[in-house]
């Protein structure tokens, strides 16, 4: 494979999807790249568990927009689908109410429409509106801003024509967005969910939002063969093979610096590296804060979350592979996690069976679950004790699970960890324990949002969640190609 001339070595600091996808580009570009990672295994929050024949994707438990991991592949001259198997789910999402209502997404326009019609009548004119209308904020949002490095808001706005602006609904809510189209309450609350892991709820983040449930209904939901974690391994080894070093175990100490460039990395075994260019895959404000000694900077982050890792022995009845469980009153458990911090009331949560659509990830006859409940940052919730936040958790779920009829007994719980966010940030650096990065206010999106590279200290970079384009398995992916173009425009 021809490659571009020889260009300054880099070190990148964590090897989350978002740093694999920058040292591939920035492989591919002429750059010899050093990953230093502190866990045993790449991957960040998208990591893995392995217990008793159990295994465990420990962060994101489906895989949207496969065609970014498509494009990443081909940028290396490889087919994600000779590297990858990816398994379709469907449906994609079930949303169950107390009162027993279930809706059901799917990117089978039949089967959306059917489910729709159910709850919204004569939804089926309105339905179509919504996915046109979606569509063509999804293809303005990845054909024209997502996939631009752009600092200046009147150029990144720019780019639009004053039709496709007005389209954005940037001025009003999700909720009154969704509202345009759905006279459901439940289809609504259903397809605002997505808001929480942007940082927000869908009565406060801007209506452009309705992408996120668009690009699932339209590019489906996927797990790859042997988990999300699966695409994680393809993906270190595709690195590996264009010749990317990557240093496992090797936490990062220090980002060395002379207070105006980039001098290299100290490990924490006293290695001293020299590097011209240090890519940071790590939050924003924990790089502030531990890799540089310095104040981190002040942005709104997406809440914390207690994951539960079950290993059931047995068959588990009454559970697609991924499981919204909403409260009755959605809107107050949304003013509890981000108005009033503290954990709601009425406990929403999700729960995911990967074993239902790939049998390997348990021994035969047993099921793998994995459970998120979203709670307050830690800075929220000082003083907690979290083992026994975790447990108290750990019965509502339980609780709740028993009301819905799904058939789990607690003594067929073979293998069990639980992660809190004391749990999540001392693993992987997430700063104040958040789980999803900043988030996706209007102030914290495009050119207001931390950019990817440092104004301060040249020759230090940002890739992941923190920075730009976003969160996500997709957006840090996307992140990596972005960061390789600011380097390469700022040689």
């Amino acid at each position: 494979m021809k490659r571009a001339k020889t260009r300054p070595p880099v070190a990148i600091v964590g090897g989350g999807m978002g740093g694999l996808s920058a040292a591939i580009h920035l492989r591919l570009r002429g750059h010899e790249v050093v990953l230093y990672e502190a866990n045993p295994r790449v991957g960040g929050r998208a990591n893995l568990l392995e217990r008793n024949g159990f295994r465990f994707d420990t962060g994101p438990s489906l895989l949207n927009y496969p065609w970014v991991f498509r494009d990443l592949f081909a940028a290396a001259g490889r087919s994600m689908e000779d590297e990858v198997e990816l398994l379709p789910v469907d449906p994609s999402l079930v949303f169950v109410w107390p009162d027993g209502v279930r809706f059901a997404l799917s990117n089978r326009l039949d089967r959306l429409l059917a489910e729709c019609a159910r709850l919204d009548g004569d939804v089926e004119p309105r339905l179509f509106a919504f996915l046109q209308d979606a569509e063509a904020k999804y293809r303005i949002a990845f054909d024209k801003l997502v996939v631009r490095n752009e600092d200046h808001p009147l150029r990144w706005f720019g780019a639009l024509s004053w039709r496709e602006m007005s389209r954005l609904s940037i001025w009003h809510s999700l909720d009154r967005e969704l509202e345009r189209f759905f006279r459901s309450a439940r289809i609504r609350q259903a397809l605002g969910a997505y808001a929480m892991y942007l940082g927000g709820s869908p009565y406060a983040l801007p209506g452009f939002y309705s992408i996120l449930a668009y690009g699932e209904l339209a590019y489906g939901l996927w797990l790859p063969r042997g988990g999300i974690y699966a695409l994680v391994v393809a993906l270190a080894r595709l690195a590996e093979d264009l010749g990317v070093e990557l240093r496992l175990g090797r936490p990062v100490r220090r980002i060395r610096t002379d207070g105006r460039r980039v001098l290299g990395v100290e490990t924490s075994s006293g290695e001293r590296d020299d590097f011209p260019i240090v890519v940071s895959n790590v939050d924003v404000p924990t790089t502030d804060e531990q890799l540089l000694e310095r104040k981190a900077r002040r942005m709104q982050m997406t809440p914390a979350v207690v994951t539960f890792y079950w290993g059931v022995r047995n068959a588990v009845g009454g559970l697609g592979h991924h499981t919204i469980f909403f409260p009755e009153d959605i809107r107050a458990a949304y003013d509890d996690l981000f108005v009033r911090h503290r954990i709601p009331t009425e406990l929403p949560f999700y729960v995911s069976v990967p074993s239902g659509t790939d049998e390997s990830l348990a021994p035969r006859g047993a099921t793998t679950i994995f459970v998120l409940v979203p709670v307050p940052l830690l800075s929220e919730m000082r003083g907690a004790n979290w083992a026994s936040v975790a447990d108290h958790l750990r019965a509502r779920v339980l609780a709740r699970l028993r009301h819905e009829g799904v058939e789990l007994d607690e003594t067929q719980i073979d293998v069990e960890e639980t992660w809190t966010p004391v749990e999540w940030q001392r693993r992987f650096g997430l700063y104040d324990g958040s789980a999803f990065g900043a988030a996706h206010t209007l102030r914290q999106i495009g050119p207001f949002r931390a950019p990817n590279y440092s104004r301060r200290i040249k020759g230090l970079y940002y890739v992941g969640a923190s920075t730009t384009p976003g969160t996500g398995l997709p957006m840090v992916a996307l992140g990596g190609r972005l960061v390789a173009d600011r380097i390469e425009e700022q040689l």
